[in-house]
């Protein structure tokens, strides 16, 4: 199965599946003498693990992320890394009315036509599980990035229909969404309690940010930062739509409106997102990644098994209402592998200069 590693310098490998053993990545490219614990990585695993939230799946997994190689004494050496999450609390029978159906959403008709075999546990490779190796492997990026005072935070920006109207960053972690308002985050819980009890489930966006970001950082035309970010973000599963700085909201603006004026102070305001022609311009970078509802749903719908015979479905067991909150630290973790990757490409082109400044002198 070909697509399973992300990154030119600072490469990913995920591997695994939902209702398999474990789940991981390896990690190749990391710097030496990055400070790496297995406790710093569980910081960003312990936001994205199930069984914490009201929108949350009651699948309840630990998501203990195991450094197996790479590091000594605390310090990435420069080596591969490897890390490990087990699967602790899978139940493939609750899978097994649907061995031979096709759940609407999911990507059980389409693994079929593509490799003729489907793991049906879960959804297997499929599953969202997958992106537990993704956050991992992401925390070692954002040490990275933390070397070089770059912050990522993602939030959510609207659940259901409902959107964020203030920003208060405060709020983020005091309420069960990760919303920077408190009103909407109250109105958030009573749109799902009423979906959950509908059987239906919930899209909605989250907006990521990024701080400390240099002018600089990002390829011309096809590597372009936000074209890698783009692909980033909408290589998660639940992901259905990208957008930077004004996004959609360009196509309705005039020149005028949208460009971004510089004064010897700096931009006057941010409508490109950080990013012009492909390349960070110094400002915060500014994005949103759209959730879709989740698939699993109690409703009955329409589907069809695998001799093409109609059927009707209605997928019990423990399912999240939606991927937000928890697809939050997911959308991070991809942003910070961008940027390390990006970073790390940037500092050889700045050592290939120095180099030839030198030579010259």
């Amino acid at each position: 199965m070909a697509g399973n590693t992300f990154g030119t310098l600072f490469k990913v490998t995920t591997w695994g599946e939902s209702h398999g053993p474990a789940v991981g990545a390896v990690i190749d490219g990391c710097p030496p003498k990055i400070c790496l614990t297995e406790t710093f990585i569980q910081e960003m695993m312990d936001r994205r693990k199930p069984g914490q939230t009201k929108t949350g799946t009651a699948r309840r997994e630990a998501d203990q992320a195991r450094i197996l190689s790479g590091v000594f004494e605390d310090q990435t050496t420069g080596t591969s890394i490897c890390l490990l999450i087990e699967n602790k609390d899978a139940r493939s029978d609750a899978y097994k009315p649907y061995a031979d159906l096709y759940r609407p959403g999911h990507g059980d008709f389409t693994y079929q036509a593509k490799y003729g075999i489907r793991d049906w546990r879960g959804g297997g490779r499929a599953s969202a599980r997958e992106t537990a190796a993704r956050v991992a492997a992401g925390a070692v990026a954002a040490a990275l990035l933390n070397q070089h005072n770059i912050r990522v935070m993602a939030y959510t920006r609207a659940l259901g229909g409902i959107e964020c109207r203030d920003f208060d960053p405060q709020a983020i972690g005091q309420n069960l969404f990760c919303a920077p308002d408190m009103k909407a985050a109250a109105k958030m819980e009573k749109r799902v309690d009423e979906v959950k009890k509908a059987g239906d489930s919930l899209g909605g966006i989250v907006e990521i940010r990024v701080s400390g970001v240099l002018a600089g950082l990002g390829e011309p035309v096809f590597d372009k930062l936000d074209a890698d970010l783009a692909k980033a973000l909408m290589s998660i599963g639940a992901v259905k739509g990208v957008e930077i700085g004004a996004g959609f909201a360009a196509a309705a603006m005039t020149g005028s409106a949208h460009n971004d004026p510089i004064t010897p102070q700096g931009f006057l305001s941010n409508n490109a997102g950080g990013i012009l022609a492909g390349i960070s311009s110094g400002q915060d970078l500014v994005m949103r990644a759209a959730v879709k509802p989740i698939a699993s749903i109690a409703m009955e719908q329409n589907t069809v098994d695998q001799t093409g015979s109609p059927r009707q479905i209605s997928v019990k067991g423990r399912h999240d209402i939606s991927a937000i909150p928890r697809v939050n630290v997911v959308c991070e973790a991809m942003v910070c592998l961008v940027l390390a990757d990006h970073l790390l490409r940037q500092k050889i082109l700045d050592h290939s200069a120095s180099s030839s400044n030198s030579t010259r002198g």
